[in-house]
C-alpha cells in the first residue's frame, strides 16, 4: 500500500502514528510549512508528502483528489440573477423603460402592458441565447483540458491535469504547461519560461531540486517531478488562464457595430426631428414622448448583439462537429478573410507516419547496427514519429533489449538531436546521437573523410522525397564518429492535393512551411501539385530584421519555404501581413506560439503542445488540411449569415423611420400606434434569431467588409419600402377611403409583411429562389406573420381589419417584394459589377486547364464519402472523368 500524505511513517507497522499536520504543508499555499516544501532536501520532501519517485497508486491518487479537490483555479461565476438584471441596465433598456413609464403616466395601459412584455422578452431571449452560447463554448473547451504524464502503479498514465494531486510523480518535457506545483526528481536540468508568473524575459535554468511552478513552459530538456500544491495552492496556478483569455473583438464585429451606431444615431436625429415638429404644433408632450422613444424602440436594432451571439456560438458548434475548437469566437470572422495559410508539412500536408528506408552506411558498418545506434537514442514512450519510426526499424528487438539507456537527452530546437548513454550487453558503456545530418557531421571527429559521401546520400534521398537522419556513435564522451544516414519517408496525404486545390479555387494561397531541405520541400510540393518555388528560409531575416521591398515580394510569390525555424516562421507572418494580407498559420511545437499570435487566425493542429494550443484561436482534433479548408468554408458562410442580417437591419430601419417621419410631418397622421411599433418591434426580432441556421453559399474568394456595397443595397430597399408603404397609405386613404383606425391597421400589417418578406432578398445576391431558405427560418418567418395576421384581422389591440383587407395587403406586399427582388438585382449591378457585361467583345479561346475543376470536384467525391481516405486515386480518377465528359459536352453545344 503507498503511504499516505496523512502517515509519512506508515512503512513501518510497528510504529503507528497520530496524524501529523501535514495538510497546511501541502495546501497551505501561504504557510511556512508549504514555503519549506519548496528547499527542504529531498528526502525529507518525500516523506512528508507520503510518496516516492515511483509515485502513488490509482487508488491513493483518488483517496487524495476526494480529499485536496481538483488540480483546477475555481472560475468566479456570476450570479445568474444578477446577470439577469443586467440586461434592464443599458442605453436601449433605459429607452423602453421610459416608454413604459410614460404609458403609466398617460394611462395607455395596453400600450404599458405590451411595451413591458418587450422589455421582458428582449431580457430573456438575450440572457436566454448568451447562456447557451457561453454553454457550448465551455463545452468545447473541456476537449482542451491539458493532459498530465503522471505515473500510476509503477505505469505512465495520461489523465487530465486536473486529477493530479500532491505526491503525483510527473514527466515533463519540451512544450509542455506546468500543471502544478512541482520539484525536479534528479536528472537533467531543463530551461522553464516563468515569463506568465515572474516576468523574466528569459528562461531560468532548473536543476534536481529545485521548484517549477503552474503556468510555466518548458522550452528545454526533460525531467521528472513530485507535484507538491494544486489548484488554488499553487504559486500562481495560471494554466487554465492561458488558454481561457480574454475575447477579443475582431474586424467583423467591429464594422457591425459601427452599422449599430450609424442606426442609432439617424434613429436619434428623425426622432429629435418628430418631437420638435410636434411641440411645434402644440401635440400632447406626453404622448408625443412616448410615441417618440418607442419609434426608437423599434428602430435601433435591438436585436443585433443577440443575433451575433447566436450565429457565433451556432458556428462554433458546428465547426466543433468537423473536429475544430474555437478558443476566440471572433476567429471564425477572422478565418473568413484569410488569404494565405501558411501550412506545416508534416502531419498537415503529409501522414506523419514515417517509413524507414535502407541506410546509407559508413565504414562498412552494417545497416542493421546502425538502425540499432539510432533506435537507442530514441524513446518510445514519448510517441515521437521518428524515434517509432526508427525502433520499428529494428529487425532484433533482444538486441536492443540488451542494451541498457543510462541517460537520454531529449530533442529541442536548439541543438537539434537526441543523445543516449548505453551500456551495451557486453558490459561497455558507449554513446549514440541522432539528428539533422549537418548537425550529425558538426559534431563529427571524421566529417572530414565522410562528408562527401553523407552529402551525396542525403541528396540522393532528398530527390526521392526522403527525409535524412545522421546517426553518429562514440566509445568516449565528445569523440563522435558519423556512423550513417538512415532515410526516412513521410507520403502525401491521400486527398492532399484535391485540398490544395480546393483552397486554391476559393483564394486561400497554401504555403508549405517545412524545416526539412530543399530537395525535399520541392519534391513533397511537386507530389501536392502546389508549385516549386521554395524559398530557403536560412536567408530570411528574423523578427527585428526588416525585409527589402523585393525580398518581401518574394516571401509573397513563394508556393513555400524549407528549413524553417520558428522565428522564421513569424518573420513569415509579419512580412504577408505587411502586404495587406490575412495570414492562418499553423503549428504544433513551443516555438510555434509567437507566429500563432501573430497571425491572424493561429491554427494548433491535431497533437499540437499545450503551448501551441494556449497560443491558437483555433485547435484542430483531426490531423489533415481538409480540416481547416472546411473551417474556412464554415466561417464564410457565417460572414454570409451576419452579411445578410445587416443589409436587412439598415433597410428596416430605414423604411420604418423615414416613413414614420415624413408621414407625421407632411401629413400630421402618425400610419401607427405605439403598441403596432412595439409589436413590430418583437415579431421581427424574435422571428430574425433563426438567420444563424439558415443555407447561405459560401464565396470563391476571402470575405471582406464593404460598407459601401452594404449601405447600398439597404438604402436602395429602404427607399423602395417607404415608396410602397405610402403606395398603400394613399390607396386606403384616396382610393377605398378607410377611415384613419382602419388605415393604421392596414398599415401595420403591411410593415410587417413586407418587413419579414426582405429578409429572403437580402440572403441571397442572386434572385432570391437561388438558395433555398433553412427550413427554421422559412418556418420561424411564417409562425410570426401568422401572428401578425391573426392580430390585424381580429384587432387585438387596434381596430379589425378582415380577412378580405388582409389577403391584399399580402398580395400587395408580395407584388413590391417581388419588384424589389429585380431591382435588388440591379442594385448590384450598380455597386458591384463582378459579372462582365453581356455586350463585352468575347476573348479568344484558349486552352482550358480542367485539372483545378478536377481536385475541387475530387475533393467534393471525398467529403461526399465522410472524409475516408484510401480512394484518392478512385476519386481523382471519377473527378475526371465527370469533368471531362462534362466539358465535351458544353463545347458540342456550344459549336452548333
Amino acid at each position: 500500500m503507498t503511504p499516505t500524505a496523512e502517515k509519512p511513517e506508515a512503512k513501518s507497522e510497528s510504529k503507528p502514528e497520530t496524524k501529523p499536520e501535514t495538510k497546511p504543508a501541502v495546501l497551505g499555499a501561504k504557510s511556512d510549512a508549504q514555503k519549506n516544501l519548496k528547499s527542504i532536501p529531498m528526502e525529507e520532501f518525500q516523506k512528508k508528502l507520503g510518496s516516492s519517485p515511483d509515485g502513488l497508486s490509482e487508488a491513493e491518487a483518488k483517496t487524495r483528489l476526494t480529499k485536496y479537490g481538483p488540480n483546477e483555479i475555481a472560475e468566479k461565476k456570476e450570479n445568474p440573477y444578477l446577470k439577469f438584471l443586467t440586461y434592464f441596465w443599458g442605453p436601449i433598456p433605459w429607452m423602453i423603460e421610459g416608454a413604459v413609464i410614460l404609458s403609466a403616466a398617460v394611462r395607455h395601459w395596453p400600450d404599458f402592458f405590451i411595451i413591458l412584455l418587450l422589455l421582458l422578452s428582449n431580457a430573456v431571449v438575450g440572457f436566454w441565447e448568451e447562456h447557451q452560447a457561453g454553454n457550448a463554448i465551455a463545452a468545447l473547451r473541456k476537449q482542451l483540458a491539458i493532459k498530465a504524464k503522471v505515473k500510476r502503479d509503477g505505469k505512465w498514465t495520461d489523465p487530465s491535469a486536473k486529477e493530479l494531486v500532491p505526491g503525483d510523480v510527473i514527466r515533463l518535457k519540451l512544450g509542455d504547461i506546468v500543471p502544478a506545483d512541482a520539484r525536479l526528481l534528479p536528472g537533467d536540468p531543463v530551461e522553464v519560461d516563468q515569463s506568465a508568473l515572474t516576468g523574466e524575459s528569459l528562461p531560468a535554468t532548473k536543476k534536481p531540486g529545485d521548484a517549477v511552478f503552474s503556468g510555466s513552459i518548458i522550452r528545454q530538456g526533460e525531467s521528472e517531478g513530485m507535484v507538491y500544491a494544486t489548484g488554488t495552492d499553487t504559486y500562481f496556478g495560471k494554466t487554465a488562464q492561458m488558454v481561457q483569455g480574454p475575447e477579443s473583438v475582431s474586424h467583423f464585429q467591429k464594422a457591425v457595430l459601427k452599422i449599430g451606431d450609424y442606426l442609432i444615431v439617424l434613429a436619434v436625429v428623425l426622432v429629435a426631428l418628430i418631437i420638435t415638429v410636434a411641440l411645434f404644433r402644440h401635440d400632447p408632450v406626453m404622448s408625443t414622448l412616448e410615441f417618440a422613444l418607442v419609434l426608437l424602440v423599434a428602430a435601433i436594432p435591438v436585436a443585433m448583439p443577440t443575433v451575433l451571439s447566436v450565429t457565433m456560438a451556432v458556428g462554433a458548434r458546428l465547426l466543433a462537429k468537423k473536429q475544430a475548437i474555437i478558443t476566440r469566437l471572433s476567429a471564425i470572422e477572422e478565418l473568413a478573410g484569410v488569404d494565405i495559410l501558411c501550412s506545416d508539412k508534416t502531419g498537415t500536408l503529409t501522414q506523419n507516419k514515417l517509413t524507414l528506408s535502407d541506410p546509407f552506411t559508413l565504414n562498412g558498418i552494417p545497416a542493421d547496427q546502425v538502425i540499432l545506434y539510432a533506435a537507442l537514442a530514441s524513446r518510445a514512450e514519448d510517441k515521437d514519429t521518428i524515434d517509432l519510426a526508427v525502433i520499428g526499424g529494428v529487425k532484433d528487438p533482444k538486441t536492443l533489449q540488451a542494451c541498457q539507456v543510462l541517460h537520454f537527452q531529449p530533442f529541442d530546437p536548439v541543438h537539434k538531436r537526441t543523445e543516449a548513454t548505453v551500456k551495451g550487453g557486453d558490459g561497455k558503456q558507449f554513446y549514440v546521437a541522432k539528428g539533422a545530418p549537418q548537425v550529425i557531421l558538426k559534431m563529427a571527429t571524421n566529417a572530414g573523410e565522410a562528408k562527401a559521401g553523407v552529402e551525396k546520400a542525403v541528396d540522393e534521398f532528398a530527390g526521392r522525397g526522403f527525409r535524412s537522419l545522421g546517426v553518429a556513435r562514440a566509445e568516449e564522451e565528445g569523440k563522435w564518429q558519423i556512423v550513417g544516414v538512415l532515410p526516412l519517408f513521410d507520403p502525401p496525404r491521400e486527398q492532399a492535393k484535391a485540398t490544395i486545390a480546393s483552397a486554391r479555387e476559393m483564394g486561400v494561397s497554401v504555403k508549405m512551411v517545412t524545416g526539412d531541405q530543399m530537395a525535399i520541400a520541392k519534391e513533397t510540393a511537386k507530389q501536392l501539385g502546389m508549385g516549386t518555388n521554395i524559398l530557403d528560409a536560412s536567408g530570411l531575416g528574423d523578427i527585428k530584421h526588416h525585409e527589402t521591398a523585393q525580398a518581401a515580394e518574394a516571401i509573397e510569390k513563394a508556393d513555400g519555404f524549407a528549413q524553417v525555424f520558428p522565428e522564421h516562421k513569424y518573420h513569415i507572418v509579419d512580412v504577408l501581413q505587411q502586404r495587406g494580407h490575412i495570414v492562418g498559420m499553423t503549428g504544433d511545437g513551443v516555438n510555434d506560439a509567437p507566429a500563432l499570435k501573430k497571425a491572424d487566425c493561429g491554427i494548433a493542429v491535431s497533437g499540437a503542445t499545450d503551448t501551441a494550443r494556449a497560443a491558437a484561436s483555433i485547435v484542430l482534433l483531426a490531423s489533415g488540411l481538409s480540416v481547416i479548408i472546411d473551417a474556412i468554408k464554415e466561417s464564410r458562410r457565417i460572414f454570409q449569415r451576419m452579411n445578410s442580417y445587416a443589409i436587412y437591419r439598415i433597410a428596416e430601419t430605414l423604411r420604418v423611420l423615414f416613413f414614420m417621419t415624413l408621414a407625421i410631418l407632411v401629413f400630421n397622421f402618425y400610419p401607427v400606434t405605439a403598441v403596432m411599433i412595439v409589436m413590430l418591434a418583437l415579431l421581427n426580432d424574435g422571428a430574425i434569431l433563426s438567420i444563424a441556421y439558415d443555407n447561405v453559399h459560401y464565396k470563391d474568394k476571402p470575405e471582406a467588409w464593404n460598407m459601401r456595397l452594404v449601405l447600398g443595397i439597404s438604402t436602395v430597399l429602404g427607399v423602395i419600402g417607404v415608396v410602397a408603404a405610402f403606395g398603400l397609405f394613399y390607396l386606403g386613404e384616396r382610393v377605398f377611403h378607410l377611415d384613419r383606425d382602419h388605415i393604421q391597421t392596414l398599415m401595420y400589417l403591411k410593415l410587417s409583411v413586407a418587413g419579414h418578406l426582405t429578409i429572403f432578398l437580402t440572403r441571397t445576391r442572386g434572385p432570391f429562389w437561388s438558395i433555398r431558405p433553412a427550413k427554421i427560418l422559412w418556418m420561424a418567418v411564417l409562425g410570426t406573420q401568422t401572428v401578425a395576421t391573426l392580430i390585424a384581422v381580429y384587432g387585438l389591440f387596434m381596430t379589425p381589419l378582415g380577412w378580405g383587407w388582409a389577403a391584399f395587403v399580402w398580395g400587395y406586399a408580395i407584388a413590391w417584394a417581388l419588384l424589389n427582388d429585380r431591382v435588388k438585382l440591379l442594385a448590384y449591378r450598380i455597386f458591384d459589377p463582378t459579372k462582365p457585361s453581356l455586350l463585352a467583345k468575347k476573348p479568344a479561346k484558349k486552352p482550358v486547364d480542367l485539372t483545378p475543376d478536377i481536385a475541387t470536384r475530387a475533393y467534393e467525391i471525398y467529403e461526399d464519402r465522410g472524409h475516408h481516405d484510401g480512394q484518392a486515386d478512385q476519386d481523382w480518377m471519377e473527378a475526371e472523368t465527370e469533368i471531362r465528359k462534362g466539358a465535351e459536352t458544353h463545347a458540342k453545344a456550344g459549336s452548333r
